[in-house]
């Protein structure tokens, strides 16, 4: 029931907002964009104040620490050991005759260096290819396409017009899936616009003065784009030097910064 009546409640919202901006002269049109954004698949580098805070953590955590199980048995073995040494009676055979904690440490301690990292640096990263969310591991990437405005190609988030009956959401979901594909799969994060932009058209088109957009934000999932062509995965600096800069300020306003 209380589901019911918050998404009665947000769909009256989406209505009114709609009204009010399509209600009013001279009109524009509404378009809803969707920021779509690949979060780090590898740990981004520490700063300097979170290598100080894990410092001060890892130090909390030593001090308040019980012995482990590997200790306690390191220490059973050594004394153990004295015991031999000192032909003593009442020495463990079994426990001596056992593999030790020590053996147990080389033997990590080899494979620990037989074992090699993956290279953060993909393949995507030698050759320059931006078409894929397979690059630039440590960094956040957005999804931007080429769109045409009027008689220009811009870069741009995914956008399109809303269509009468759709909520803004409804729209962000259809604009995703015409202009990426069925395969491409996001996961939004709210049923509420998470930014806001309008611009004027150089001239009027179809009566209608400029566009108000309509920012959703959306994690991807899965999946491939359809039109790869016309597809670019994006860090914080690359967007800022192809996005228009107003365009762009109103995108970073919502995205969350990250470590550079």
């Amino acid at each position: 029931m209380l589901f019911r009546k918050l998404l009665q409640s947000e769909l009256q919202c989406h209505r009114i907002i709609i009204r009010g901006l399509t209600g009013t002269k001279p009109s524009w049109d509404i378009v809803t964009g969707v920021c779509v954004e690949r979060l780090p698949v590898v740990t981004p580098p520490l700063n300097e104040m979170q290598k100080k805070y894990k410092d001060m953590l890892w130090q909390i955590e030593v001090e308040k620490s019980l012995k482990s199980d590997h200790e306690l048995r390191r220490e059973s073995d050594k004394a153990q050991a004295e015991l031999l040494k000192k032909e003593m009676i009442d020495v463990d055979i079994d426990t001596v005759s056992k593999i030790t904690a020590q053996d147990f440490e080389d033997a990590a301690a080899d494979e620990l260096a037989k074992f090699k990292f993956a290279d953060i640096i993909t393949d995507a990263d030698k050759k320059g290819d931006k078409t894929t969310p397979e690059r630039c591991l440590q960094r956040h990437l957005v999804l931007t396409t080429e769109l045409k405005i009027g008689n220009d190609l811009k870069t741009l988030l995914p956008q399109g017009l809303w269509k009468e009956g759709e909520t803004l959401r409804q729209s962000a979901e259809r604009i995703v899936s015409e202009q990426c594909g069925p395969e491409f799969k996001v996961q939004f994060l709210s049923n509420a616009p998470s930014g806001f932009y309008k611009y004027k058209y150089p001239t009027e088109i179809n009566g209608k003065v400029g566009a108000k957009v309509f920012f959703y934000y959306a994690n991807y999932k899965s999946g491939t784009t359809s039109n790869k062509s016309k597809i670019n995965w994006l860090t914080r600096n690359e967007l800022t030097e192809i996005l228009p800069e107003r365009y762009n300020k109103s995108v970073q306003d919502f995205l969350i910064q990250e470590n550079v």
